[in-house]
């Protein structure tokens, strides 16, 4: 009999990760699940991995020449047996009522498609902690990345999302290689009519990068994402997306000031220094940690700097 979930994991180098997350899924408290690692064309790979955990999982690994997260992720959906097709990415790890919390919302809500948040695992650094926080606050992204409190609509991201087989097969999935393929791909599930939803307590422990350069690199890429679903979709670029870009240029902008006007680079220097100090306070509210707290104000100038450039940069680039 067909498991009711297929839980997909595309991982790209990442072997220690993947041990970590299977070792979570272990842990289920519900079980009507079975497990695809898709290595997309990894030079270190994790099918040690995979075997040593197959007497405790149902685990069927996979390895394909390299071809970006999208279309991995569709080698699986195209490989899974389950009723629901999951996709979490290698650096998550799950909590023990993933499914179960799923499980009830599914018989509650009847969603075609679902994500869930992410939170920060006590194991994670403090710099961890702190991008995390800086990627699903209100006050740097919208919470648009799954938290409940939010602006727009709710769109899955990849990290930890979830389809029904009949979504998998109107859509066939995942259409950009990379950069923003969720976003995407949630856009066109709303086009088609499905019911997507937010599952507040399917969450997952995501680990981010392990450095700010990292983070940096990343934030950059999901900027440079947003604007390529834009030239596709363009109804669905609004204000919030638009706020690193003004938030970078704003910048620039005030640091010019002190040559024209002092007393108005004083006043938006003031109110620069007010919107660093609401993060630092909202992270000290959301993490109890002071230091998280204040490793989140460069956290969320790198948020902020990074995806605005990206988003820039890829919005005004020349078509050849």
């Amino acid at each position: 009999m067909p498991p009711k979930y297929s839980v997909i994991i595309p991982v790209y180098n990442r072997p220690q990760e993947v041990e970590e997350l299977l070792e979570s899924l272990t842990h289920q408290t519900v079980k009507n699940f079975d497990v695809l690692i898709i290595e997309d064309g990894s030079t270190v790979r994790c099918e040690a991995v995979a075997d040593r955990y197959r007497d405790k999982l149902s685990i069927q690994y996979f390895f394909k020449p390299n071809t970006g997260p999208g279309p991995t992720r569709n080698f699986g959906y195209a490989r899974a047996s389950g009723s629901y097709l999951v996709v979490f990415d290698s650096d998550c790890i799950i909590p023990p009522g993933y499914f179960e919390a799923v499980d009830k919302s599914l018989q509650e809500n009847q969603w075609d498609a679902w994500g869930g948040p992410d939170r920060a695992h006590q194991n994670f650094t403090l710099v961890q902690r702190a991008m995390g926080y800086t990627m699903a606050s209100v006050l740097t992204t919208g919470g648009i990345r799954g938290g409940k409190k939010r602006v727009g609509w709710f769109q899955p991201r990849s990290f930890n999302m979830g389809i029904s087989r009949k979504v998998y097969e109107a859509t066939q999935g995942f259409k950009f290689d990379r950069f923003a393929e969720d976003i995407e791909f949630s856009i066109r599930m709303k086009k088609a009519g499905f019911h997507v939803g937010l599952i507040p307590e399917a969450y997952v422990y995501h680990k981010r990068r392990t450095n700010f350069s990292q983070f940096y690199n990343q934030v950059f890429n999901f900027g440079r994402g947003r604007a390529l679903v834009g030239k596709v979709h363009p109804e669905e670029i609004k204000i919030t997306h638009w706020f690193p870009s003004f938030f970078v240029l704003g910048t620039g902008l005030m640091l010019l000031l002190p040559f024209v006007d002092i007393i108005l680079f004083a006043v938006a220097f003031g109110g620069w220094l007010f919107y660093l100090a609401a993060i630092f306070l909202h992270s000290l509210y959301e993490s109890k940690n002071l230091l998280v707290a204040i490793l989140s104000v460069p956290a969320a100038l790198l948020q902020l700097g990074g995806y605005g450039v990206g988003f820039l940069k890829e919005r005004f680039k020349s078509t050849p």
